[in-house]
């Protein structure tokens, strides 16, 4: 009983349901190196005596982060402060005019009252009373983990659906504030103040777009796979030729170097920068002044070749060899002075970034010295701010420069391919995606050791799909210090993330309210949820995607505890919505019908860890995973049941006169399923750019390693031939597709339709 009082009291589930009717105790070795990873010491009876008799007996008048949104009432840490306490908020610095340059906004000071009583205020209420700002002072004790959400309990999360703060309370503006509180009795307390609006912005109406990974869309001028020119330029042709409102793509984040890297964009070194493998070296400015014409001509020519043999002779994206050339090119642009205004926009940049950018760049130029795994580094380099690492600065400083300016380069192309998206009218533009978390012997772990649980790997617990669970290698944030530091790092990965974007989608967005913690060694089965606080994650992203007029998709597919999708909903979150799994699964189970999906959502056909739509009308997709020996049951059980599930959407898409062609014609099967994604009510439909070309390969086939090429296949035809970015947009299976979604005249006619 101890041991779950103490890991409830810092947030770690002893029991999980995967299914309504089930509950699964999970082992006492797990909660203990669950809790010993919080830094909490568990592991005898003694000690969880000890540290729970410590955990309540400490109080605190506030949790380390409070939220407030606006317009709805106070939270219970301030609404329940003694009367007659002092409150004293400090504003964080404003860039807002109107603000004297170099002076601070004015504290708002305010006394707490007490509750007022349920009858009407009579007008003239007197305004609140001012009184002196109090002295901060540092709270009594701590508590363990905050105003953490409940294992089991995401409704906790949920904001209040009436009334409105008290009088006496002095609304903030949106913003990442400290607060002080001074009571009667002279107890004090300091924490972090999130301010934020009450919902995010939404994107317009009935928007489609293209939904991408980057690396698979080659063109004439790619160095061997997909690049930022790319998007720019799909960007721009998509919003001007078929009126498409967004691009969603892949994780741009940095990887770990090494040979091999990782190809999955969603396990990597750092998820605040971007990586400059993406870069168009061309388009660099200084790219036209190099000196040394005849070496760059010479890359130019090993680029070609590599896309020659991606394109046409049956080779994979080989992400390593891209970067071997890009480096090298990159390496010669970076010898070319800066012109005056390019440097100041460099120094902007520099300036803007702060410490993130340097460790991130440091951190590169050490690994080029001792391997991509700081693990495995000098003992006086593990730490970012030790002697050795600081005499390693300076050792490296043209190195730790050349990253930075990679950075910057990088953000720059980023921000050019958000103007092309929205010079060719997109309501959104470019979707980026953020990935769950980032590999153990990245950047970020190294940076920001503190803010990681070592030693525990996130994933997901055994399931219908999956009885063995998933361990996916990703060490989680530690919610305690998240709030004690009033989500400093999350800020500033969503700030980064942000700054070029239309729209950011949020892979497995039930991480704001619980992961699966998995300690190291033991299999996923061993796991338990961890909760956050989905309250404060949730604040920080409405307030970062406000200041940035963005909207927020989550990927909220698989198992979604009680309360999740409603708490996201009212936030302005939208949802994702794959057509094979949208049935009435507390019913019949059969196919919804469009008007019965919900709105507020991302709808698609499927997405990069799913069988293309020409797979799954074909059976192509269970055949595969046949020959990669995936099946649980035989290949004729297998291709009857998906044989079933298949033809009773295509029933329904034929009763809905979607499907005018009848039977047999897989190209007009792919439109009627898109057509039916345009008439149900979501804000935005998104379609796979492989369908349009009716490519029958998955990008990534959950379950395998080596078995299946993940993450380095280009988009190809049918027949699996590759296709390049102007054969896509040239091609009249694509234009027929965009037919459905698109009930206007395009700006460009499509192929054949051009006049003479």
């Amino acid at each position: 009983m101890g041991l779950s009082r103490l890991a409830a009291l810092h947030g770690v589930a002893t029991s999980y349901s995967p299914s309504p009717d089930v509950t699964v105790s999970v082992p006492d070795d797990t909660v203990i190196a669950v809790l010993a990873a919080l830094g909490v010491d568990a592991g005898t009876p003694a000690d969880v005596r000890k540290c729970l008799a410590a955990a309540e007996s400490r109080s605190r008048l506030l949790p380390p982060t409070v939220v407030v949104w606006a317009g709805e009432p106070l939270p219970p840490a301030l609404a329940g402060l003694p009367p007659g306490s002092t409150v004293t908020v400090e504003p964080e610095p404003s860039d807002l005019p109107g603000h004297p340059a170099g002076r601070p906004p004015a504290p708002l000071s305010m006394r707490a009252r007490a509750a007022a009583p349920a009858e009407p205020v009579a007008s003239g209420e007197p305004a609140p009373e001012a009184v002196p700002a109090p002295e901060a002072a540092p709270a009594p004790g701590a508590a363990p983990v905050g105003a953490m959400t409940p294992p089991g309990d995401e409704t906790a999360a949920a904001p209040a659906t009436g009334g409105s703060a008290p009088a006496w309370w002095i609304p903030p503006p949106p913003g990442v504030h400290r607060i002080h509180v001074r009571t009667p009795d002279n107890r004090r307390a300091t924490a972090t103040l999130v301010a934020a609006p009450p919902r995010l912005p939404q994107p317009p109406e009935g928007t489609h777009g293209f939904l991408v990974q980057l690396y698979s869309l080659l063109s004439a001028r790619s160095w061997g796979m997909g690049d930022l020119g790319d998007l720019a330029d799909l960007a721009a042709w998509a919003g001007r030729s078929v009126g498409s409102g967004f691009v969603q793509v892949n994780p741009l984040h940095a990887a770990v170097p090494g040979k091999p890297t990782d190809p999955s964009p969603y396990r990597p070194s750092s998820r605040r920068f971007p990586d400059p493998v993406h870069l168009h070296v061309e388009s660099i400015p200084e790219y036209g002044h190099v000196r040394d014409r005849a070496a760059l001509d010479d890359l130019r020519q090993d680029a070609a070749a590599l896309s020659e043999a991606v394109l046409n002779k049956g080779a994979l994206i080989d992400r390593d060899a891209v970067w071997e050339l890009k480096r090298q090119a990159l390496e010669l642009v970076a010898q070319v002075p800066l012109t005056p205004g390019r440097r100041a926009d460099y120094c902007d940049f520099l300036a803007e970034q702060g410490q993130a950018l340097e460790d991130h760049a440091l951190w590169c130029a050490l690994a080029e010295v001792h391997g991509p795994d700081w693990h495995t580094w000098p003992e006086a380099l593990r730490a970012p701010r030790s002697p050795g690492t600081a005499r390693a600065r300076s050792e490296l400083l043209d190195r730790v420069d050349f990253h930075c300016r990679l950075a910057w380069l990088t953000a720059g192309q980023l921000a050019a391919a958000q103007r092309a998206a929205e010079d060719a009218g997109m309501g959104v533009g470019i979707v980026h995606d953020l990935a769950v978390g980032v590999h153990p012997a990245g950047a970020d772990t190294w940076s920001q050791q503190e803010a990681f649980a070592h030693g525990m790997s996130v994933g997901a617990p055994p399931d219908a799909f999956n009885a063995r669970g998933q361990d996916w290698g990703l060490p989680p944030w530690r919610p305690d210090v998240l709030a004690a530091t009033g989500y400093a790092a999350y800020r500033g990965l969503l700030r980064g993330l942000l700054a070029h974007a239309g729209a950011l989608r949020i892979d497995h967005v039930m991480g704001l309210f619980r992961l699966w913690w998995v300690p190291e060694g033991r299999p996923p089965t061993d796991g338990t949820y961890v909760a956050y606080d989905a309250e404060a994650m949730l604040a920080v992203l409405v307030l970062e995607a406000h200041r940035a007029g963005t909207s927020v998709v989550g990927e909220d597919l698989g198992t979604v505890a009680p309360g999740v999708r409603e708490a996201l909903a009212r936030r302005g979150v939208l949802g994702t919505s794959v057509l094979w799994f949208e049935r009435d699964w507390e019913g019949d189970g059969r196919p919804l019908a469009p008007e019965e999906w919900r709105r507020d959502c991302l709808a698609t056909a499927t997405t990069h860890d799913l069988p293309s739509t020409a797979a799954r009308l074909t059976g192509d997709h269970v055949t595969l995973r046949h020959r990669l020996g995936l099946l649980t049951r035989s290949l004729e059980e297998e291709l009857t049941a998906d044989l079933t599930d298949t033809a009773e959407w295509l029933a329904l898409l034929a009763r809905l006169r979607m499907l005018p062609e009848g039977d047999g014609d897989e190209e007009a099967a792919v439109r009627a399923v898109h057509r039916f994604l345009r008439r149900t009510p979501a804000r935005m439909t998104g379609v796979w750019l492989p369908d349009t070309v009716g490519d029958r390969r998955p990008q990534n086939l959950p379950g395998t390693w080596d078995q299946y090429p993940n993450w380095r296949l280009p988009i190809a035809d049918p027949e699996g031939h590759p296709v390049t970015l102007e054969e896509i947009t040239a091609s009249p299976r694509l234009h027929g597709l965009m037919e459905v979604l698109r009930p206007r005249k395009p700006h460009t006619a499509p192929p054949g339709e051009r006049r003479p």
